[in-house]
C-alpha cells in the first residue's frame, strides 16, 4: 500500500520539485499540494494524508505555528523542508522538538539536474515518517540526578538519528552541571549541528558545544559531532580529547555512530557508557556491541518511546544492549552508571 503524501509549500517551483522527487518512488503517492496553511488545513481534512511535507516560511501562518496546531489537534507525521541557513536550522530544530519526524534540506539545484542525481533521500524520509510513532508533544518531567551521583572518570557516548533532537533534549535536560564528559553523534545536515549544540546549551545545565578536534574531554561538558566531512572519535592519552577524522561514510553516515562507539570501546573499555537512541537504520548497533564486549555499560531506548525503532532494535537484536529502557529513565541510569 503506497504512502499518501501532501506537499505544503508556498513556492510553485518547490512544489513541482518535491512532487517530482516523490513521484519517482512507486511506494509514494502525492495526493495533493497546498500553497499555504489555510489550504493545507482543508486538504488534510478532506484527504487524510499519511505524511505531510511542510515548508517553514510561508505567508500568513508560518510552518512552525501550523505544525504546533497540527500536532495538538490532528497529530500527523511531518517532514520539514528547510533552507541550509542558520535561520533555517533554528526553525527546523524547533519543529523537530514540536513533533516533526525529520527534516529535508531544500536543494538549490535546478529541477532537471536534481532529478538526474536524486538519491531518494526525501522519499526514504517520507516512507520512514509513515512508519513512525505518531505523537503529540508532551512536556517531559525532569528527573533529579541521583543523590549519590559523583562524577568519576567514565565517558559517555550517545548515538541518535530520526527523533533524536527531541530524545537528546529530554535526556540531556536531566544532566547536572557536573555531568560526565559526553560525546554525541546525531544524524543531521552539516549546517544544523552548531545551532543544535547552541540550542541544547541554552536548555541544559551542562555546557553543550560542537566538538572540535583536540578539545579536552572534561566533566560538565557535552560535545556534539559536527556534520559533514569527518567522524568524531576519542583520543585516550594523558588527557582524553576529541578527534575529528576525515574519512568516507561508515554505515551510510558521516559522522557515524559506529565509528564513535568503536573508538570508545578501543580507548576506554569498561570506563565508558554507550547509549543508542531512536533512529532509522543500523548505525551504532555493531559499535555498541564492541563497547559491550570491551566491558562498557550499554543502554538502548525501548520501542515504546522511540519515534523510529530502527537503530535501537538492531542493537537489541545483536545483543549490544545490556539494558533497554524508556527514554525518561535513560538519563538517570547514565548518571548512576557514571557514579559506580
Amino acid at each position: 500500500m503506497s504512502v499518501r503524501c501532501l506537499i505544503v509549500d508556498d513556492s510553485p517551483m518547490m512544489r513541482a520539485l518535491l512532487t517530482g522527487l516523490l513521484g519517482r518512488d512507486p511506494d509514494i503517492e502525492v495526493i495533493g499540494t497546498a500553497p499555504n496553511a489555510q489550504s493545507a488545513r482543508e486538504m488534510i481534512k478532506e484527504l487524510n494524508p499519511d505524511v505531510i511535507t511542510l515548508d517553514i516560511e510561508m505567508p500568513g501562518m508560518n510552518g512552525l505555528d501550523f505544525l504546533e496546531k497540527l500536532m495538538r489537534l490532528r497529530p500527523t507525521p511531518v517532514v520539514m523542508c528547510s533552507t541550509l541557513t542558520t535561520k533555517g536550522a533554528e526553525a527546523t530544530l524547533r519543529a523537530l522538538e514540536i513533533g516533526a519526524v525529520d527534516c529535508y534540506a531544500k536543494p538549490e539545484r535546478p529541477l532537471q539536474e536534481l532529478l538526474a542525481i536524486d538519491d531518494g533521500s526525501l522519499a526514504n524520509m517520507v516512507k520512514q515518517a509513515a512508519r513512525s510513532r505518531r505523537r503529540s508533544p508532551q512536556l517531559q518531567q525532569q528527573a533529579a540526578p541521583p543523590t549519590d551521583y559523583r562524577c568519576n572518570e567514565k565517558i559517555v557516548g550517545i548515538g541518535a538519528s530520526t527523533g533524536g533532537v527531541e530524545a537528546l533534549t529530554t535526556l540531556l535536560s536531566e544532566y547536572p552541571k557536573d555531568c560526565p564528559p559526553t560525546i554525541v553523534v546525531q544524524h543531521m545536515p552539516a549546517t544544523f549541528t552548531a545551532s543544535f549544540a547552541a540550542r541544547l546549551d541554552r536548555l541544559c545545565a551542562a555546557e553543550v558545544v560542537e566538538a572540535t578536534s583536540g578539545a579536552p574531554l572534561v566533566s560538565g561538558r557535552v560535545y556534539i559531532a559536527p556534520g559533514g566531512l569527518s567522524h568524531l572519535m576519542v583520543g585516550n592519552g594523558t588527557h582524553p580529547i576529541c578527534r575529528l577524522i576525515a574519512a568516507d561514510p561508515v554505515s551510510g553516515h558521516r559522522p557515524s555512530v559506529d565509528v564513535m562507539f568503536r573508538s570508545l570501546a578501543q580507548s576506554f573499555g569498561d570506563r565508558a557508557v554507550g547509549v543508542i537512541l531512536t533512529g532509522m537504520g543500523r548505525d551504532g548497533a555493531a559499535g555498541l556491541y564492541e563497547m559491550r564486549q570491551s566491558g562498557a555499560r550499554t543502554i538502548g531506548q525501548d520501542e515504546g518511546t522511540c519515534v523510529v525503532y530502527g537503530m535501537p532494535r538492531a542493537a537489541a537484536e545483536m545483543g549490544s544492549c545490556e539494558t533497554v529502557l524508556p527514554l525518561e529513565r535513560i538519563g538517570r541510569k547514565v548518571l548512576e552508571l557514571c557514579s559506580i
